[in-house]
């Protein structure tokens, strides 16, 4: 990938956050919802927000392109979640639905999803607050040509009653294998649901955690400010994060991680053929070796952005070209190997 994305670099906590997301739900006012739109009216709504963002005062304006989902590629589309830019409900039925994204993948305004607008800030590492701020900012650029649908009782106004208020769920990408080794996860996901948060798989709602990458997210939206519901999930993320330092020291003192923590580098420096399900497990141990210290020679953002750039679709996608599932497994293999060629073991 030619561009410099957001996600091969490394953040604050980067050993255990992976990402920060912010997203805000907007309506615009006088026009059904997605789910009830025709046609006509969903591409009024992909042409009026379009051109509020290209032709706004502001330098976003020269950095997004556009993309009508309706020409793009399965593989295409695909990559899109893989990368996280997009839920996989916008791909399920891509008929008036269009994004705008921004050169280096931060930004991706998802247009005609379950709302009209879904604005969406991706940060690496713990980003709560540049991430809102961000989000803010192009939520004013947009609303300076866009009337949006607002109630001085309810707030914003979205199709789904959870998201009514600010309009907000902000969200971190977790790397938890101490507490999932331990065996807690269900017990802290119950938990958290009495705080009004949310621990599901990296992919949203619906999802399991695949490679011990969890996210959290905020559930309220309605009675509290964008402030408060980021500053709850920070507080909420740092015990998180505090238990998950303790229990990775208690795992690597143990001879079998550690040497889990070896083969994983060992066969990511050696293997011609490499699956997309054995990749994702092996750089989950790599990340944490290197996180601990037990690893050294790679960067934890390059795992970071590897985790992504391997996934199935992403590669077919990068090469422009269909993969039969052996040729997907050698390429994947051959990215991986000159990566984590170089690997130590300390």
């Amino acid at each position: 990938m030619s561009e410099a994305k957001w996600y091969g670099r490394g953040g604050e906590s980067g050993e255990v956050v992976s990402s920060t997301r912010v997203r805000l739900a907007r309506n615009l006012k006088r026009l059904p919802f997605p789910d009830r739109a025709g046609p006509e009216e969903r591409e009024q709504v992909v042409e009026r927000v379009r051109d509020a963002l290209e032709n706004g005062n502001s330098v976003l304006s020269k950095d997004v392109r556009f993309l009508d989902l309706e020409e793009l590629s399965r593989e295409e589309v695909v990559s899109l979640v893989e990368r996280h830019l997009v839920s996989p409900e916008f791909i399920s039925g891509r008929q008036g639905r269009a994004l705008l994204l921004s050169a280096d993948e931060s930004i991706s305004i998802m247009i005609n999803e379950e709302d009209h607008v879904r604005i969406q800030v991706l940060r690496e590492g713990q980003a709560l607050s540049e991430a809102l701020e961000t989000a803010d900012r192009i939520d004013t650029l947009l609303s300076e040509r866009l009337e949006y649908a607002y109630d001085r009782d309810f707030g914003y106004l979205t199709q789904c009653p959870t998201n009514l208020g600010t309009g907000m769920r902000a969200s971190l990408t977790l790397h938890l294998p101490g507490l999932t080794e331990s065996g807690s996860m269900g017990r802290i996901g119950e938990n958290l649901s009495k705080l009004g948060m949310v621990l599901r798989g990296a992919f949203g709602e619906g999802t399991k955690a695949v490679g011990e990458m969890y996210q959290l997210s905020n559930q309220i939206t309605l009675g509290l400010s964008e402030r408060q519901a980021i500053e709850n999930l920070a507080s909420i993320a740092g015990q998180l994060i505090e238990q998950e330092r303790r229990l990775r020291k208690e795992m690597l003192s143990t001879v079998q991680w550690q040497d889990q923590l070896s083969r994983a580098a060992g066969i990511l420096g050696t293997a011609r053929l490499m699956s997309g399900e054995e990749a994702t497990r092996l750089l989950s141990l790599v990340r944490l070796g290197l996180s601990e210290g037990r690893l050294s020679g790679v960067e934890l953002g390059t795992v970071n952005g590897l985790a992504v750039e391997v996934q199935p679709a992403t590669l077919m996608a990068a090469g422009g070209r269909q993969l039969s599932p052996e040729d997907r497994d050698r390429l994947r293999a051959d990215i991986l190997r000159d990566t984590f060629k170089d690997i130590k073991i300390l």
